[in-house]
């Protein structure tokens, strides 16, 4: 059975113990070990590891010995407890392996946890866990982390969730980061209010936040707001050798015109905005106004969904250095 969005992150949390098995696939290695690591504590709880109810079994060993994964499944653990065997990094060599293990596993067996790459639809392992009745696939994105996901990892980092102003800075930053580098940035903001009664406030989470959420790609989205059409091609070209990805600039070409759309909403005379570039963002916005950075967006909303689409051919970083070449042409107007 798949398992999308909200299903997904209530049950990382809160996973069944009686359950088959769960893939978990995706592009982004980091945001599959997070998801997995949570998962598995959640199954085997604080001292499972020690207890010896995980069995980790890498994907290349299991190519070698089929038999490691079956034998784990079957095993009759020394401790009392849910056991789970990992399957590491699964690819096509071993999706007979992994077939097989979810046909014969039988109640009071390891519950099975395979992490894969990105998985095409007709990858065998991924259509057998997402037809299997009694194990779940879930597919990790690239997408931007959800407000449940962020108030889940708030929870788990012991902070209580904030409201209004405060939140809508972290869901900025949780976009902003690298999924590690936002759950080490919580983890520094947990020590930081360490026996400290007060709410979170912006001012705390600005104080843990890194410097810069990702130099080289600040560069680039300042270069286009301020309409700099004639320097997007060399700095493109040096993130590009750098090996930044099309999907990343546009994501945080996205974050970085909601920042100046949000400037520009700002009743208060108070705009919620962080960082070092602050005050650039501020100036920014005031020369773009509303109605320009409305049509950004746009454009760089279809700019995403092209990228996205499996049925596009262009090359990846032309759409975007094109996306971004209309916008620093319709900044100058």
């Amino acid at each position: 059975m798949k398992l999308n969005g909200g299903q997904a992150t209530g049950y990382f949390s809160k996973p069944e113990t009686d359950k088959t098995g769960l893939l978990i696939y995706g592009s982004d290695p980091m945001r599959v070990a997070l998801k997995r690591q949570e998962v598995i504590a959640a199954l085997i709880g604080p001292q499972g590891e020690e207890e010896m109810r995980l069995t980790r079994i890498p994907a290349g060993d299991l190519r070698k010995e089929p038999a490691l994964l079956m034998d784990a499944i079957k095993a009759i653990g020394f401790f009392p407890g849910p056991r789970v065997a990992f399957v590491e990094d699964a690819n096509s060599y071993v999706d007979a392996t992994i077939i097989d293990a979810l046909d014969n596993w039988q109640s009071g067996d390891a519950q099975i946890v395979v992490t894969a790459g990105a998985l095409k639809p007709t990858s065998k392992t991924r259509k057998a866990f997402e037809s299997h009745r009694n194990a779940y696939a879930v597919g990790i994105y690239d997408n931007p982390p959800t407000r449940q996901e962020i108030e889940a990892a708030l929870q788990a980092s012991g902070l209580q969730v904030p409201q209004g102003d405060v939140m809508a800075v972290l869901s900025d930053l949780a976009q902003a980061l690298d999924p590690g580098d936002f759950r080490q940035t919580l983890e520094k903001i947990t020590l930081y209010k360490w026996n400290d009664p007060e709410p979170l406030s912006a001012d705390d989470v600005a104080a843990c936040a890194p410097t810069s959420t990702e130099a080289d790609i600040d560069d680039i989205l300042m270069v286009v707001a301020d309409a700099k059409a004639d320097q997007i091609g060399p700095v493109l070209a040096k993130l590009q050798a750098q090996g930044v990805n099309a999907v990343s600039l546009c994501i945080g070409a996205m974050r970085h015109f909601r920042s100046m759309h949000k400037v520009v909403c700002d009743t208060t005379g108070r705009p919620n905005i962080w960082g070092p570039n602050k005050d650039r963002i501020i100036a920014q916005a005031r020369r773009w106004g509303p109605f320009k950075l409305e049509t950004a967006l746009t454009v760089l909303t279809d700019t995403d969904l092209q990228l996205r689409s499996a049925g596009q051919n262009a090359p990846a970083m032309a759409l975007v250095e094109r996306a971004f070449i209309r916008l620093a042409m319709l900044g100058a107007r």
